[in-house]
């Protein structure tokens, strides 16, 4: 079939398009066996359409942990039109700039904790994970400490799936047959607190402090260029640390070994914070953040870094780095009226609120038999599920069947990370909705047994 024209492919079946998506794309973390397909078509608040009509409860964040102000955002649609009919794109390398790179890029410092202020934008989480271990290792280089290039990690931390960022990424199955990555990372224990059985019953932050500096003494301080870590895992099912984790990881690290936050999921409201790492101690010499800056209506992301790293790098030959979209003007613009909506209706607190009418619609799913745990950090969620609440032995397979239960009987959108179910909802998202979503998830997982099938309605 030929695709003669824009009116066509508006013309098309949902069957048509399911067709040609199986044909010619290649999805990320497809497997070849997964035929299935829902194909989104159009989207207004916290609600999407697919192409058979059916609207569902987004309750994922455009199943991607962004769409902070919600769909279809008229004055998000607006800045985008203003901008590309004054100047789309002109060239941010070497002395060149515009106007709304300039603005963000100040507006993003004057939100950020004290002391990062330099900006670097990219297209997304993983090109800033990748810019922020290249600026830390050309950083030490600089001021006279080359061999300073291991970078600490940490297992089941996500930070993406570039060679750079995916030698961060504590997931096996992201680099495996792929040929070697990069060198001199290594990754440490993740803070997993349900999962005390882990620290050998110590403490956990005094297990994982005593890990942390016996990897240090091993590689040797002087080698290691930074730590990276999100300051609540995502991709690990919605964990937060305990307390005292990050100021003594801080404390630990000293000024000699640089911080990186990941918070492309966690900044921008996410959690009730315009940046999440502030509030817990970590005290950063660096912030990667994306999804939230624009809220997903263009590609974008920043790294921010503190003064001293941004001068360090751009010295002498400077900083031999960049992409072809850096400062896009019509992404930046975007992201400028994304962050007044944010700011105006505001919605950083009303993520703390989303996530308290979560808690509460949940709190009888937490006894449920296959409940483990249910984790909640502003609008983001995480429900464990195990085989039995005594093992906590992990139950994989129950997670994806109660997605599909929840998306194709009660339309109601979520996603299975592992044996967790995760949320993080559009921050516009309000409590019947709420409500809708989580009667949805206690129905579904109270029919859950312990092969991960479910029990007819």
């Amino acid at each position: 079939m030929t695709i003669a024209s824009t009116a066509r492919t508006q013309s098309m079946s949902a069957a048509e398009l399911e067709d040609l998506d199986r044909r010619h794309l290649i999805h990320p973390h497809q497997r070849a066996a997964q035929h299935e397909r829902h194909v989104m078509v159009r989207g207004e608040g916290c609600h999407v359409w697919d192409a058979h009509g059916t609207r569902y409860l987004d309750m994922t964040g455009a199943a991607n942990w962004l769409a902070q102000v919600g769909h279809g955002r008229p004055e998000l649609a607006e800045a985008a039109a203003r901008q590309t009919s004054e100047l789309e794109y002109f060239t941010s390398f070497d002395v060149y700039s515009n106007d709304k790179s300039i603005l963000l890029a100040a507006r993003i410092a004057d939100l950020a904790p004290e002391g990062l202020d330099r900006v670097f934008l990219t297209n997304g989480g993983s090109e800033g994970v990748d810019t922020a271990i290249k600026a830390a290792r050309l950083f030490h280089s600089r001021r006279g400490e080359p061999d300073r290039t291991w970078i600490i990690s940490r297992r089941f931390g996500y930070h993406g799936v570039t060679y750079g960022a995916g030698s961060a990424s504590g997931f096996d199955h992201l680099q495996f047959g792929a040929g070697p990555f990069l060198p001199n990372f290594e990754k440490v224990t993740p803070p997993l607190p349900y999962h005390r059985e882990m620290y050998g019953g110590e403490d956990p932050t005094d297990f994982l402090l005593r890990e942390l500096e016996e990897t240090l003494a091993r590689i040797g301080p002087d080698k290691v260029a930074a730590m990276i870590g999100e300051p609540v895992m995502g991709g690990a099912g919605v964990v937060p640390p305990p307390d005292d984790y990050w100021p003594r990881v801080r404390e630990l690290l000293g000024h000699g070994i640089l911080l990186i936050a990941d918070e492309v999921v966690t900044a921008f409201g996410r959690t009730g914070a315009w940046f999440d790492s502030a509030r817990r101690g970590m005290a950063p010499d660096m912030i990667v953040m994306a999804k939230g800056l624009t809220s997903g209506y263009a590609p974008l992301g920043a790294v921010l870094m503190r003064t001293d790293i941004g001068d360090g790098i751009t010295e002498d030959q400077g900083f031999a780095h960049g992409f072809t979209y850096f400062g896009h003007a019509a992404s930046c613009a975007i992201a400028l009226a994304n962050l007044d909506l944010i700011e105006k209706e505001g919605l950083v607190d009303r993520a703390r609120q989303v996530g308290e009418w979560l808690r509460d619609g949940l709190a009888s799913a937490a006894e449920l038999p296959h409940v483990g745990e249910i984790r909640v950090v502003g609008a983001m969620v995480g429900i464990e599920l195990v085989v039995s609440r005594d093992t906590r032995e992990p139950l994989f397979a129950g997670a994806g069947a109660a997605t599909a239960e929840l998306r194709d009987v009660h339309q109601v959108i979520t996603r299975d990370y592992g044996n967790t179910i995760v949320l993080a909802p559009p921050l516009v998202l309000d409590r019947d909705d709420a409500a809708r979503a989580t009667r949805a998830i206690t129905e579904v997982l109270a029919r859950l047994d312990g092969d991960g099938g479910l029990r007819p309605r």
